[in-house]
């Protein structure tokens, strides 16, 4: 016999069992009533033979824990479940035949963790065939022979479960760190992408992806800038560009009128002006550029904002022509008695508005003569008191403006010298007839 009783055993084993039963020769004598037997077999009185116990019948629990108990001739073995017991008979005359151990297990001839296939043996997948014992927690991977249990990756063993790692403990990200089970993910803050290592946060060039600002744009560290061209100003989104009304901010933008254009402003100057620069308005001298319209025997006079035509010899009776444009009143006529001998006539042109007191216009007396005493008064055309004279000495005098005056209109106003000789009883007068454009704009 090659195995003990109550042996236990891990492997397939092949048990070769030479089993000798007692016989009798003879008849027992007689008298005797009890056959002895060796140790595993019992006496039986029908077959009057020696007969096996099937100790894995009468013994409790004859094999413990996951061991499975095979009954053989003389004995019994205690085996893996998965083991399969070989019998043997040996060739002799007087051996009682020899039956296959009893046992429902499947013959297999092959190691525990192989089948058999063919003449050899295969690995048995006791992942696929469900036959591991591995946690719902772990992955079955199957080996040679035998499994093992793992962890997914993502997961540490503690005691008999998989538990998730928090790979966020560990800083692998540059900004933020999401959890998740069996793994992480990086997070980058606004104005952020991930790197190609999906750890990395490189700055997003806003300007070159979408375009963001309605203008310009500027990319920065996480973020961009918008700004606006001139003549606009950035919008409360901060992203677009609302045109700058630049002439709703002051009144003196433009010296006459200020035009809002989209990005810019304009100024623009009323008739008979030009632009001077971007703001100020200059009036346009008609007389020179020869854009008026006077006639023949008509002179231009240019006065702001526009000109006037008057008659080339604007002598009026009594007075007559004289040279150097005068008109004078000749002493033959009685009415030239109270008139002044000589009348000048001149042109000037003043804004509207202007500031008072104001010189406008000085008077120079043409020649003296010695112990000539020279007076200046306004003879006429001042009915409101808008001007006055100031002497200055003996030969000079200055027309002052006395009130601010608003255009357009026109005063003329007779200036006269009065000259006196003491010692020879001799007085004579000489006019100026001046006539004062005021322009309807204060420029």
């Amino acid at each position: 016999m090659c195995s003990m009783r109550g042996t236990f055993v891990l492997l397939c084993v092949c048990v070769s069992l030479s089993l000798h039963h007692h016989t009798m020769s003879q008849s027992p004598p007689e008298g005797d009533s009890l056959m002895e037997c060796t140790d595993g077999y019992e006496w039986d009185i029908e077959s009057q033979h020696c007969k096996d116990i099937n100790e894995c019948q009468t013994i409790v629990e004859a094999c413990q824990g996951e061991m499975k108990c095979f009954n053989h001739y003389g004995g019994y073995l205690c085996l893996p479940r998965s083991a399969s017991v070989i019998t043997a008979p040996e060739p002799s005359s007087q051996s009682v035949a020899i039956l296959p151990v009893e046992s429902n297990e499947a013959f297999n001839p092959c190691p525990v963790g192989y089948d058999a296939h063919g003449e050899g043996c295969v690995d048995v997948d006791e992942c696929v065939l469900n036959l591991h014992d591995c946690q719902p927690s772990q992955q079955c991977v199957n080996t040679v022979g035998t499994y093992s249990c793992q962890c997914p990756d993502g997961y540490s063993k503690i005691g008999i479960e998989c538990v998730d790692i928090d790979e966020c403990r560990y800083r692998y990200c540059q900004h933020r760190c999401v959890n998740v089970p069996g793994s992480f993910s990086c997070e980058c803050e606004p104005g952020f992408q991930l790197a190609g290592n999906n750890r990395s946060c490189v700055d997003v060039n806003e300007c070159e992806l979408a375009a963001p600002c309605q203008q310009r744009c500027y990319n920065t560290y996480g973020t961009f800038l918008c700004r606006c061209e001139q003549g606009y100003e950035l919008g409360p989104d901060r992203h677009s560009c609302n045109d700058v009304d630049e002439c709703s901010y002051s009144s003196s933008m433009c010296q006459f009128q200020c035009v809002n254009d989209p990005g810019r402003f304009s100024c623009i100057c009323p008739e008979g002006y030009q632009l001077e620069g971007t703001r100020l308005c200059q009036d346009v001298n008609e007389c020179e550029t020869d854009i008026h319209q006077c006639g023949e025997g008509q002179t231009c006079i240019n006065i702001h904002g526009g000109y006037q035509c008057t008659d080339s010899n604007r002598c009026q009776e009594p007075y007559v022509q004289g040279s150097d444009n005068r008109c004078v009143c000749p002493a033959i006529k009685p009415e030239c008695g109270d008139l002044p001998f000589s009348i000048v006539h001149r042109y000037m042109s003043i804004t509207s508005e202007r500031s008072v007191p104001s010189d406008i216009f000085q008077i120079q007396a043409t020649s003296v003569y010695p112990g000539v005493y020279n007076t200046f008064r306004i003879r006429s055309g001042d009915d409101n008191g808008e001007f006055y004279i100031r002497q200055i000495n003996n030969i000079s005098a200055m027309l002052v403006l006395a009130r601010a005056l608003t255009g357009p209109k026109e005063y003329t106003l007779e200036l006269e010298m009065v000259s006196v000789n003491p010692l020879m009883s001799y007085q004579t007068s000489s006019a100026l007839r001046l006539s004062v454009f005021v322009g309807q704009y204060a420029f």
